[in-house]
């Protein structure tokens, strides 16, 4: 099954289109859950496990957990973000053909992460957004990603990345409410078919290694952290010089998704948040 037509799966008609209540918006997505079962199994059982949410739960006091409302709300910027983002560089005519639908496959999967949220918040559309500089002045920068194909890729892989990062960081926050935890740990899967994406078209491996990338050293932060992308001790375990036959530590570390705090998070969108 190709990218796109998993992409399309996980966008259903309905939730792409209808303004629903927070109560249809999760009934929604279970139903499309059904629709992508293997690509599903392992983020549903996550949300259901006994020995996971434990876990879960531990990673959210960790991360001195935030309430369910501030997790949704931390989401929605995330997300307005993103889809603004990809909103103008359709409308900018900088992505080559080739690409299009692509990108407005992930542009549409950006529309319904916001009005899933608006719905679970119970808000309207521009709510609490932001206004946004994709050039990066507020962190700085000067870039000219809807005049520039490659600083728009690069872009998107960064916010792709940082949003797999964000949501793992945040999972523990909702572990006490089973319907948010399960819609969060499926926008995780989505957001990583992005990522995944973005990075084999910009000529990288579709998974991070190490901390390593591509991007301009200010993205830096998004394969850093307090737990980086480079950590090689899982549930305690130290797991560095155990894998040599099969990829060593460098395959320790492709093998997980590192968590950002909420206040990474924020620093990292901070460079393209105005107010």
């Amino acid at each position: 099954m190709n990218f796109i037509k998993i992409l399309d799966i996980l966008s259903d008609d309905k939730l792409l289109k209808e303004k629903s209540s927070r109560r249809d918006s999760f009934q929604q997505f279970k139903n499309v859950g059904k629709n992508v079962a293997l690509a599903s199994i392992p983020f549903a059982l996550a949300a259901t496990s006994s020995k996971t949410k434990a876990a879960t739960l531990a990673m959210g006091f960790g991360n001195k957990m935030a309430s369910n409302e501030d997790v949704l709300k931390f989401a929605l910027t995330l997300e307005y973000l993103e889809r603004e983002f990809y909103q103008l560089g359709l409308d900018s005519g900088v992505i080559p053909a080739a690409d299009e639908t692509v990108f407005s496959t992930i542009s549409r999967h950006e529309d319904a992460h916001v009005d899933f949220l608006l719905a679970a918040l119970g808000l309207q559309d521009g709510d609490l957004k932001p206004e946004f500089d994709f050039t990066g002045a507020p962190g700085g920068l000067n870039l000219d990603p809807f005049n520039d194909y490659p600083t728009f890729m690069a872009l998107a892989q960064g916010f792709e990345d940082t949003g797999v990062r964000a949501y793992k960081g945040q999972a523990g926050a909702l572990a006490n409410d089973n319907d948010l935890l399960t819609y969060a740990l499926q926008i995780h899967s989505v957001e990583a078919r992005h990522a995944s994406q973005v990075r084999r078209m910009r000529g990288e491996k579709g998974w991070i290694t190490r901390s390593n990338n591509s991007l301009p050293s200010a993205f830096a932060p998004i394969y850093g952290g307090s737990t980086p992308e480079s950590n090689l001790i899982q549930g305690g375990v130290n797991l560095s010089g155990l894998f040599g036959s099969v990829g060593g530590d460098d395959a320790v570390t492709e093998a997980f998704d590192e968590p950002l705090t909420m206040n990474e998070v924020l620093a990292i969108g901070g460079i393209f948040i105005v107010s």
